[in-house]
């Protein structure tokens, strides 16, 4: 009798905006072979256009609107609560402009990845592109990083590179950025389903051993 195959791994994505790197998990999730399978979409903002690409993908969605809680402590209670009910092995940030608090981020421990639009560790927080632009950089980019309780600090997996040109500004090479990221996140997150990655104990493992530098993809 032939064997039941191996369940595969359950991604549920959290996202705040429009939901663009959702869209570029959504197709490559849809592609023939891939590791993984979506199963919820968790939102903070009831209006977003990301809980819109969740429904016409059929995705189950759920909203914890965080301007409903006096304190951050009791929103990410309420959203792990959420996001426990569908059992996921990998959360994927996906554009989710929430700081999580440390106990949520130790409770998911090697299971959060986020993806950040700089090359790490150069530019955490915000406005990154206009930072990268302001210091004269011949580079820019994007990082997929694992989560942990330092802002934009857990360890870098991947990163791809753009090239800042000389006419660029905040706008067009968020372009750039995001383009990037549409393709490198599928990637990282198609290695963690395939148990390629793994956090150790202050580094990434990849295929059992420590990446001493994030892999990259080329600039085109």
């Amino acid at each position: 009798m032939k064997a039941d195959p191996a369940p595969q791994p359950r991604i549920l994505v959290l996202a705040s905006g429009s939901g663009t790197n959702l869209q570029a998990l959504i197709d490559a999730s849809r592609e023939r072979g891939f590791p993984g399978q979506i199963v919820a979409v968790g939102c903070n903002r009831p209006g977003a256009f990301a809980l819109e690409r969740a429904a016409q993908a059929n995705l189950q969605t759920f909203v914890v609107d965080h301007t409903r809680y006096d304190s951050r402590e009791d929103f990410d209670a309420t959203l792990m609560a959420e996001i426990l009910r569908h059992h996921p092995d990998l959360i994927v940030l996906a554009g989710f402009m929430r700081i999580l608090t440390t106990d949520f981020v130790r409770a998911f421990r090697g299971k959060l990845l986020n993806v950040h639009p700089s090359l790490l560790p150069r530019y955490t927080g915000l406005n990154t592109h206009q930072r990268a632009l302001d210091a004269g950089d011949k580079t820019h980019g994007v990082s997929v990083h694992f989560v942990t309780e330092e802002l934009d600090g857990g360890p870098v997996i991947a990163q791809a590179e753009v090239s800042v040109a000389s006419n660029d500004d905040a706008e067009s090479l968020a372009e750039k950025v995001q383009a990037k990221e549409h393709v490198l996140y599928p990637i990282v997150v198609r290695w963690f389903c395939e148990g390629r990655i793994q956090l150790g104990a202050d580094c990434v493992l990849f295929d059992g051993d420590p990446l001493t530098t994030p892999m990259r993809l080329p600039d085109n």
